[in-house]
């Protein structure tokens, strides 16, 4: 038997068109899944390869997580049996010590977890499921200039290690992926600014960015029958970063 065979499965991925959602998608997808994301575009070829998207065999859905009626309208599943909550942003500038800004962040990176999560508890319950959360490394440490980013993904490894004792007598295992610096359209900031980057691959012991496939590989066994005892766990997939 082979662990990470998904044939017959569904999975949805939230944030999943770009980045590391798309990645951890097209990942299952690869694996034999039947793959459904979600983005904030109206039109998915909208999404170019050099934003770092490949929606070629998803399902794509316009949903902004942002919006918790939309989240509540958007298309149900009788089983499903994985959850990705890949969703995320940050605002720089000192943007987040506003509270207009630091509630925007809340709502995306937090808040939507929770109505995600919710609103596909049946589904997921009724499939044995997994839910996997996407948070950061930032959960292990300060970010200077993004309080809300930092409080929101904290909170991210809070709500996994509480949905994971809660729902596990449901049969759904809950866990979560830490991501280190990935080059996304996110980390731009950091990515394409040559000492930032250098300052920041000193700090990381393996010495390169991380990939979105190093994130999907760890979606992959959080999903498998091979993490079948691990429950309500943020695994930091970082080359070392926080060490």
């Amino acid at each position: 038997m082979n662990a990470l065979d998904f044939t017959g499965k569904r999975a949805l991925v939230v944030g999943g068109s770009s980045g590391i959602g798309n990645g951890i998608a097209q990942a299952y997808r690869a694996h034999g899944a039947e793959v459904h994301v979600w983005g904030t575009r109206d039109d998915p070829a909208s999404y170019k390869a050099e934003e770092g998207s490949d929606l070629t065999g998803l399902t794509y859905t316009k949903v902004d997580v942002a919006d918790f009626a939309a989240i509540e309208a958007a298309p149900d599943f009788d089983t499903l049996d994985i959850l990705v909550l890949c969703q995320g942003m940050v605002l720089y500038k000192r943007q987040e010590f506003a509270i207009a800004g630091f509630a925007k962040v809340v709502d995306v990176n937090l808040n939507s977890l929770m109505a995600c999560a919710a609103k596909y508890h049946p589904a997921l319950a009724k499939a044995k499921g997994t839910l996997i959360t996407v948070s950061s490394t930032a959960a292990f440490h300060s970010t200077k200039g993004n309080p809300a980013y930092n409080a929101s993904k904290t909170g991210a490894m809070g709500l996994t290690r509480t949905l994971g004792e809660a729902w596990a007598p449901d049969g759904i295992r809950v866990n979560g992926i830490a991501p280190g610096l990935v080059a996304t359209k996110m980390t731009k900031v950091t990515t394409e600014n040559p000492k930032r980057l250098e300052a920041s691959l000193q700090g990381i012991p393996l010495g390169r960015l991380g990939t979105p496939a190093d994130m999907a590989g760890v979606a992959l066994f959080l999903a498998s029958p091979l993490s079948a005892y691990v429950v309500g766990q943020t695994i930091p997939v970082d080359g070392g970063l926080i060490l």
